[in-house]
């Protein structure tokens, strides 16, 4: 009897539900038919702080460059570096990707660069969301970064970009 009662619930429960699976690049209006280029701002330790120019390709392929500068009291501080994206899932709103990046970092004066470290690469996964702002779409990644001392630390990025054809 109690399993009639389960598999009765089961049955009286049962719903449509949409899994989460990519939807095929033909039906995509967008990132499927020609490449997309965005402008803003990005924050990481493997590809740097700054300015960010990002392309994406008609198909499943990204990069990104980033730079920055402030001088402060004969203190030079600059990094720049770069990204390589490859999708795993998207949508016209989101995707996930794998990326891997490199950077390089200067913090110091007169060609003395006072970081121990200032090599940088990383690999790991993303994802990127439309905001609420359209056409800005927010990107944030996990990259376990290789520091040029020896250190590899699981580490967050984040950005920002104003897409445009």
């Amino acid at each position: 009897m109690r399993t009639f009662i389960i598999a009765l619930v089961v049955l009286l429960t049962v719903c449509k539900c949409n899994a989460q699976v990519s939807v095929p690049r033909e039906s995509q209006s967008g990132l499927s038919e020609k490449s997309v280029y965005g402008v803003g701002l990005s924050a990481g330790l493997v590809s740097g702080f700054g300015l960010s120019f990002r392309h994406h390709f008609p198909f499943d392929f990204s990069y990104q460059i980033v730079g920055g500068i402030i001088s402060a009291d004969r203190n030079l501080h600059y990094n720049i570096g770069g990204e390589a994206q490859y999708d795993l899932a998207h949508s016209e709103t989101i995707r996930f990707f794998v990326s891997g990046g490199i950077g390089f970092f200067y913090s110091g004066e007169s060609g003395n660069n006072g970081l121990s470290a200032p090599l940088r690469a990383g690999i790991g996964i993303g994802g990127e969301w439309l905001s609420l702002l359209s056409p800005v779409h927010i990107s944030g990644e996990v990259l376990f970064t290789f520091f040029s001392d020896g250190t590899v630390l699981p580490l967050p990025q984040l950005s920002a970009h104003y897409y445009f054809f």
